[in-house]
């Protein structure tokens, strides 16, 4: 348990929690800390099994918050583990689940073969008994966690799937053992004794089956968080007493001056004191081209050096860095994350209760009015209105619609994480994208060429003579623009020439030789600096750089001959998917931290006419928090590292395949083909699976409500008809072949 004061009259708690395995139990645990006095709000997470607790100090402390939690039959961890501890214990939970479940499936199948064989050739009950020997260990063995988890719940008065799953399938091995051992019983009541080893090992393999896949995909929660950790380089360089020492990153302080090369990663923030350089801020803006960084500038902890050498004082260390209060936002955004009641559970806390009651009802009725021998009677109602009511559609409602559904987006190259995403991503109104590597292609492209007409005239200079003497001095470039104007040519065909004397102007253009001529490429404040008129090419750079663009002067011998703009291009698909989207009933939003003018022009082109714009990395997270307080259910697309705090804070985060491994882990959904289109083909994909849950809850739910009455007996004194344990297992099996068969339509559904 770990606290941190928020506010004087308010502190926050973040509290490890163990042992949930479903919406039902973080429900409980959020009722449970709710009604603690002193506690204003709670929020668990069930995938990182975190509680985030807001409440008064002198109302509420730790001890009270661990025993409220303790009270509802879940484990507390006393103290926040670490990240590599978390993943340890995903990892060795994983191993048992996967242990327990080889072992379950392997026992599963010799059952069925055998109950196969059994009915096939005739075998009396006695040869059942190797079938209860092997259906012993998946009862009693693997489905032990159903056992515990379900009486922990009916401790503190409530149930839920694990309870339906404890009913249903102890009513099926108990009566089972029961025609083993005592067939004559059945024989006396006129009934011919069956045995259904194999309903009570399916269904626990099944279900264990989605407990094993959700252990697996909860070490993702830790994931994100160790890969932003492992961003920030492990030693600085130190220049003390005029001397370069390296130390340990967490032994840097406020006012230390830290030594920076070409290609090394900024440990820490801070001012530069001396140099210029160029520094990749995308991982943090999400802007493609590296700013420029001189005396006086600011640097950002884990960004990239790209040119120069400079040196910077640190100002801010350890937990104050940026690169901390995103690591910050994105475990808090996880913990403040919800998840959705499912509505299985919701019907179970209702429906187990109510077959308990009537199964004794029906007992007691049966044995005080009913014919002689009252006893057996009793008893064989009571057993088929627990064998009809037997859960294993209801449980299998759920599982088999997302595994199916899951499976489908693979398929489709959409990565779901999980039941849950599912069931939150129909429910969307509103899409978020970035623009940086989400909407446009994340790198700098060439997208004008303009030659100056008296150029032209005077020395034969055509457009593509402008991109070859252009792209022969950015040859020697490392800058994203030079390279831009490179690969252009290179697209083009065009052989580049030798250049002599080549010099990058830091922060400003190169300048060479080529063939006799000074040639000298950059902005219009260099221009300005070395006294070149612009001519008539002012408008145009104007134009240009309001429709988002880097306009870069050609200059030959102190003379302008052209333009060549360059920028951050939308993706092909970007504008037919949003255009989709908007047809599906959402509403679309940019959002970026470039200015409002490229962000215009980029949305202009896209169809995109809600834009949020200058939005710093550590607000991304904050807009989407403003989105959902009005009401709107939030999806969020995004790519870079920037975007992880908005990924994890959205109701559902959309991850490019292509993007950083720290995005992909933070979001709920990745598109492994880094395709837009897979943004449809998610929401698509969630609202047919939800639709076919929802079809299958109410089958399953109305086959057991109508089976029931009928196993209870209601029809005997008018007809004289009893429902067979036989057919009631049958009936149960029908309701659990229509689910299936219900979900297995989402493997032909069309995604459009």
């Amino acid at each position: 348990m770990k606290a941190a004061e928020t506010t004087p009259d308010l502190t926050s708690a973040l509290i490890g929690i163990r042992g949930m395995h479903c919406a039902s139990c973080v429900a409980k645990v959020e009722q449970a800390l709710v009604q603690t006095p002193g506690v204003l709000r709670a929020s668990v997470n069930l995938a990182s099994e975190e509680a985030l607790v807001e409440y008064e100090p002198g109302q509420a402390d730790l001890i009270e918050l661990g025993k409220a939690i303790a009270a509802t039959g879940f484990e507390v961890v006393e103290r926040q583990e670490t990240v590599e501890e978390i993943e340890d214990r995903n990892q060795r939970d994983y191993l048992i689940l996967k242990k327990k479940f080889v072992v379950s499936a392997v026992l599963t199948a010799l059952i069925l073969i055998g109950s196969m064989t059994a009915l096939l050739s005739g075998l009396p009950l006695g040869a059942h008994f190797w079938l209860l020997v092997l259906t012993i260990p998946v009862q009693f063995w693997v489905g032990a966690q159903f056992y515990r988890s379900a009486w922990a719940m009916a401790r503190h008065g409530s149930s839920d799937m694990n309870t339906l799953i404890v009913v249903g399938t102890s009513a099926a091995f108990l009566y089972s053992a029961m025609a083993v051992f005592a067939p004559g019983f059945f024989v006396l009541m006129g009934q011919q004794p069956q045995v259904y080893f194999d309903t009570a090992a399916v269904i626990i393999t099944l279900i264990l089956l989605g407990r094993v896949l959700e252990a697996r995909a909860k070490g993702r929660t830790t994931a994100a968080i160790r890969r932003l950790l492992q961003l920030q380089p492990k030693t600085v360089r130190l220049l003390r007493q005029e001397e370069e020492v390296t130390l340990p990153i967490d032994q840097v302080q406020v006012g230390d001056v830290v030594v920076l090369r070409p290609g090394e990663q900024i440990p820490v923030d801070g001012v530069v004191l001396s140099g210029t350089s160029s520094v990749d801020e995308s991982m943090l803006t999400g802007e493609s081209l590296p700013v420029d960084k001189q005396t006086g500038d600011p640097v950002t902890g884990a960004t990239i050096n790209t040119t120069g050498a400079f040196t910077f004082q640190a100002t801010k260390v350890g937990t104050d860095t940026a690169l901390a209060r995103i690591v910050n936002l994105v475990r808090q955004a996880q913990g403040s994350k919800a998840p959705i009641q499912r509505l299985a559970d919701t019907i179970a806390s209702y429906f187990v209760p109510v077959v308990i009651v009537t199964a004794v009802l029906t007992f007691g009725v049966w044995f005080i009015v009913g014919p002689e021998p009252g006893l057996n009677f009793a008893l064989m109602n009571f057993v088929a209105v627990l064998i009809i009511a037997c859960p294993c559609s209801l449980g299998l409602a759920t599982p088999t619609a997302i595994m199916v559904g899951t499976g489908r987006g693979a398929e489709q190259g959409v990565l779901i994480k999980g039941g849950e995403i599912l069931e939150r991503a129909h429910r969307l109104t509103t899409i978020v994208f970035d623009k940086t590597g989400t909407l446009t292609t994340g790198k700098p492209a060439v997208t004008d060429i303009i030659c100056s007409e008296a150029a032209a005239e005077s020395v034969r200079l055509t457009e593509e003579e402008l991109l070859r003497l252009a792209a022969s001095v950015e040859w020697h470039s490392e800058h994203p623009l030079g390279q831009a104007i490179v690969q252009h040519a290179k697209d083009r065909g065009l052989r580049l020439s030798s250049v002599e004397a080549f010099s990058a102007l830091a922060g400003r253009g190169v300048e060479a030789r080529l063939e006799g001529q000074a040639v000298l490429i950059g902005s219009q404040r260099l221009l300005a600096k070395r006294g070149v008129r612009l001519k008539d090419f002012e408008v145009q750079a104007e134009r240009l750089a309001r429709a988002g663009k880097s306009p870069l002067y050609v200059v030959v011998d102190r003379c302008v001959v052209g333009l060549i703009a360059v920028a951050d291009v939308l993706k092909p698909q970007a504008a037919q998917e949003v255009q989709h989207l908007r047809s599906l009933g959402l509403k679309v939003v940019m959002l970026t931290g470039d200015n409002q003018h490229t962000a215009q022009a980029i949305a202009q082109h896209a169809g995109i006419s809600d834009i949020l714009a200058e939005v710093l990395p550590e607000d991304k997270a904050a807009e989407v928090i403003r989105l959902q307080q009005a009401g709107a259910s939030v999806g969020m697309v995004g790519d870079g590292i920037n975007d992880a705090p908005a990924l994890a804070q959205a109701d559902v985060g959309i991850a490019l395949g292509t993007g950083t491994d720290v995005a992909i882990e933070a979001a709920d959904i990745t598109l492994l083909r880094g395709d837009l289109s897979g943004v449809s083909t998610a929401i698509a994909l969630s609202r047919r699976t939800m639709q076919i849950i929802r079809q299958n809850l109410f089958w399953a739910f109305a086959y057991n409500t109508a089976g029931i009455p009928l196993a209870a007996g209601v029809l005997y004194p008018a007809f004289s008809i009893l429902l067979d344990p036989m057919f009631a297992a049958l009936a149960m099996a029908l309701s659990s072949v229509s689910v299936v068969t219900n979900s297995l339509r989402l493997r032909t559904l069309r995604l459009e």
